[in-house]
Parts: structure tokens; C-alpha cells; sequence
């Protein structure tokens, strides 16, 4: 069994927090110390944060028809990408306040996806990149009917032009590693849905 870690929040004194620069996103600088492993207390260091809060994302499958949804999208990110700036992803969004995991993962199937989906798995959470941001993103799986899906979505006021393509499961497992899939949360509901595959499809014929 994995040991919890030794150190818990309780021992992060925050000195000061200093905001940088605050439009779509924020960063702050926090000052602050912490517990050393070899005891006692370590200096006072700076560290820039990156704030970008909680996300969810959402990969679609169709089990009875063994299909999946991958949106494709511009990301300035991936500007100087091999194969360009446009990304196979699941579909994403923030969490507002109010809202659950689940609110948000329903409510972008809806605006990128124009779908609705019978029924939610829950996959996992993680940290994006803890070494400098806060944003952590709940993935789902996201049960549905892919027969008649695809197109155009998205919120033009948010410049979203959001492409669906529908994808045969083998096929999208074949590319899983060479780089077409080339961000963590894709990556990460794609393998779990390629170990969890076999049951998903035996629970619907089951049905």
C-alpha cells in the first residue's frame, strides 16, 4: 500500500501573495515556507502560480456501435506542434461557481458536442502541471449514441469553432501513442476507456 505523504497543508506557512496579472487567466506570486524532510523549517521562496482552478473533460463513446468522439479544435499552445495548432481532444470546461463535475461535463457535451449522454462514468482527477498551476480536471466517460453525431459546435461569442469527428474505437487506439493525441486529459480518458472498453460493451448487451 502507498503511504500517504508525510506533509500536509498545515505545514505551508503562505507569507504574502502578490497578484501579477489578472484578465482571462491570473498569476500570483505566493511567499511561503515549508517542512523539510530532514526536519525543521526550510527559507522564505517565491514561487509564481499559474491560477486556473477546476475543469472537467469528457470523452464520448458509443458502446453498442464501438465509436468515439474526439473534438477538434485551434490551441495556441500548439503553435510550433509538428502536426500544427489544431488538437484531438475530449471535450472540456471550467467549473463555475454552483456547479458540480457533473453539471459541467453535461453542459459542454452540449455546447461542443450537440449531445446528450444516457449515462456518466466518473474516471479520476488530477493536477495538470502542480509544479506551477492550480488547475486540477475531473474526466468522465460520457455513454451515448454516436449514430447520427458530428459537426460544427461551439460558442462563436467565446470564438469556439469546435469540429466533432465520430472514430471507430480500433482505430483510435492504433494512433493512441504516436502523437495525434497530444494532451494529458485525452491521453489519460482514452486509456481508461481502452481498459474499460470490453466491460462497458458486455454491460450494454446485457441490457
Amino acid at each position: 500500500m502507498i503511504k500517504k505523504p508525510e506533509f500536509t497543508r498545515a505545514d505551508v506557512d503562505i507569507i504574502r501573495r502578490e497578484e501579477m496579472y489578472k484578465r482571462f487567466f491570473r498569476v500570483e506570486k505566493i511567499f511561503l515556507r515549508h517542512k523539510l524532510f530532514e526536519g525543521g523549517w526550510g527559507k522564505e521562496i517565491g514561487r509564481e502560480l499559474f491560477v486556473r482552478g477546476e475543469a472537467v473533460a469528457v470523452v464520448l463513446y458509443d458502446p453498442r456501435r464501438d465509436l468515439i468522439g474526439m473534438v477538434e479544435q485551434f490551441r495556441v499552445g500548439a503553435l510550433d506542434e509538428p502536426n500544427g495548432p489544431w488538437c484531438y481532444e475530449v471535450v472540456a470546461g471550467m467549473l463555475e461557481e454552483g456547479e458540480s463535475p457533473e453539471d459541467v461535463a453535461r453542459r459542454e457535451l452540449l455546447e461542443e458536442a450537440n449531445v446528450t449522454p444516457y449515462a456518466m462514468e466518473y474516471i479520476c482527477n488530477y493536477l495538470s502541471s502542480p509544479g506551477g498551476s492550480d488547475e486540477k480536471l475531473h474526466l468522465f466517460c460520457g455513454l451515448c449514441d454516436l449514430g447520427s453525431a458530428g459537426g460544427v459546435f461551439g460558442l462563436p461569442e467565446e470564438g469556439e469553432d469546435i469540429r466533432v469527428h465520430i472514430l471507430a474505437a480500433e482505430d483510435v487506439f492504433a494512433e493512441l501513442l504516436n502523437g495525434a493525441f497530444n494532451n494529458a486529459a485525452a491521453l489519460i480518458c482514452l486509456q481508461w476507456l481502452q481498459m474499460n472498453r470490453n466491460r462497458l460493451r458486455t454491460q450494454v448487451a446485457a441490457e
